[in-house]
């Protein structure tokens, strides 16, 4: 019999020596499993800064581990018996450790939980998968929550959370007597701009990141994006001093400027804590209590804390209910029968529309966007395009450093390009360059016209929010939020709606928008 009674199994996505998963860990008598495969960065096309990220991150998480004397069995991903895929290397290293068992917190992504499992069951041996307790809720409260509901929305989620688990709560009344403070948190900078802006803590490379970026580059050199800007925090002690300066210094003004875009600014107020949250170097509950601690200390304004703690009491918690209840059908969803092809130009951000090509070049030198550039800049071009929507997915997931499957999947699917057909969201999130116009200067240098929906001059984006109306004004017209928008069209007469779908289907060949 062998002597190895239990094998760990950690995933690049949950570095947290306190997972259920080490529950009951015997130095003596288990050891950890981690592996660097080139799988995760190739079953979709990922960008330069995600893959340096997960690996990174893994590989110091690796070093905690040793240090803490926990035995680890660590496959890199240039190592001569790297077999490619997770699923393969465990099968290999199975054969040569012989454990008895196999334990792993739940992953994040329906794919891995497959084939993980299949590979336990050929060896023979039983996995125990334990609660993923990086979470409020777990999937089975989230079942329970969305039983006999034809939809599931995040206010009526929202107020649940915030009472059961007793979050910016006055007693039994919501903190300020509201529950949402959307409203005040929706402005633009105006043409002055931002003006001095905090910026966010950058963590220098050090030897061990330097090793990743140095095999990214060599052995990921045809995956978009860079690395020249690659400081994002590693460890769990950079990411709780990322979170300690973002609550000092950007909460405090991040509800009434979260929407806002600005050029050559990608940080802004946002917090850039996403990544760290969901690699689990950092826990929801500490930074929800870290930014309700800051309101209450007259810190922060409550619009402010609150539009964040939503964020992650709500949204993030939702998202992945949705996933883990709905997968994996919920993948193949394509309620508006979109089968445009992602444009080229998203992979190197080569296009003359000048919002596109600000927030697709940020995205592609930083591997990060915020919420607004992902739903209404790069989203929804792809939205009024109608691009497949699983073309969609694969981009999000590849080329942001925050992208995991469970949370990406429900927002890209169900809040970007209304996929779902209105399972996760009320309306498709549709609007013409005129948002882009009134949240950002973009417009101002760019070669089209925000106010024009035919012509040269058109902006793309006008043009095909017409064009998605007239595609899809029966389902819009008997959609209340959406009802108001659909009867703008008899503004528009035959020959005008003929000149929109002709432009619209120029766009969609790719005769417009691209740069040579």
């Amino acid at each position: 019999m062998s002597g190895l009674r239990r094998l760990v199994l950690v995933l690049g996505d949950q570095l947290d020596p306190q997972a259920a998963a080490f529950d009951g860990f015997d130095a003596q008598q288990d050891q950890v499993w981690m592996a660097e495969v080139a799988e995760e960065s190739t079953h979709v096309r990922s960008g330069q800064p995600r893959i340096a990220l997960f690996l990174s991150a893994m590989r110091h998480f690796a070093a905690e581990l040793r240090a803490a004397g926990r035995p680890l069995h660590y496959v890199h991903l240039d190592a001569p018996d790297n077999r490619g895929g997770l699923a393969a290397q465990l099968a290999h290293d199975l054969a040569v450790l012989r454990p008895r068992e196999l334990v792993m917190t739940a992953p994040g992504d329906w794919r891995v939980l497959q084939a993980l499992q299949a590979t336990a069951h050929a060896a023979g041996l039983p996995l125990e998968i334990r609660e993923d307790r990086h979470f409020y809720t777990t999937v089975r409260e989230f079942a329970a929550h969305a039983r006999g509901r034809k939809t599931l929305r995040l206010e009526h989620f929202y107020r649940e959370q915030r009472r059961r688990h007793g979050v910016l709560m006055d007693g039994g009344q919501p903190a300020g007597g509201r529950w949402n403070y959307d409203e005040d948190n929706r402005q633009s900078f105006g043409p002055q701009g931002p003006g001095w802006l905090p910026q966010p803590p950058r963590f220098e490379p050090d030897a061990l990141t330097r090793e990743v970026l140095d095999l990214v580059r060599t052995r990921f050199a045809d995956h978009p994006g860079a690395l020249d800007h690659f400081t994002w925090p590693v460890t769990r002690a950079q990411a709780l001093q990322a979170l300690d300066a973002f609550i000092a210094e950007r909460l405090p003004h991040f509800g009434p400027w979260q929407d806002a875009i600005w050029p050559g600014e990608p940080w802004l107020y946002h917090a850039q804590l996403a990544a760290a949250l969901n690699l689990k170097l950092l826990h929801p509950r500490e930074v929800v209590a870290a930014a309700e601690a800051a309101y209450r200390a007259g810190q922060v304004p409550l619009a402010s804390a609150e539009g964040f703690i939503r964020q992650i009491l709500g949204w993030r918690e939702y998202v992945r209910g949705v996933y883990w209840t709905r997968m994996p059908g919920y993948l193949e969803h394509n309620a508006l029968d979109a089968h445009a092809a992602l444009p080229a130009w998203y992979w190197d951000g080569r296009t003359d529309l000048a919002c596109l090509r600000d927030a697709i070049t940020q995205t592609l030198q930083y591997g990060y966007a915020h919420h607004i550039q992902r739903l209404m800049v790069t989203g929804l071009y792809a939205l009024l395009l109608g691009v497949e929507p699983r073309q969609v997915h694969a981009w999000y997931l590849g080329v942001y450093v925050d992208a995991v499957e469970w949370v990406e999947l429900p927002n890209t699917l169900g809040m970007s390009q209304y996929a779902d057909g209105g399972l996760l969201a009320s309306k498709p999130y549709i609007a013409s360059g005129k948002y882009i116009e009134r949240m950002s200067p973009l417009c101002r240098g760019c070669r089209y016209d925000p106010a024009q929906r035919t012509g040269e001059r058109a902006c793309p984006i006008t043009t095909l929010y017409w064009d998605f109306l007239l595609r899809h004004e029966a389902r819009l017209a008997a959609n209340p939020r959406t009802a108001l928008q659909v009867r703008n069209l008899a503004r528009l007469d035959a020959p005008e709606r003929a000149s929109v779908q002709a432009r619209a289907d120029a766009l969609r060949r790719g005769d417009i928008g691209g740069l040579d």
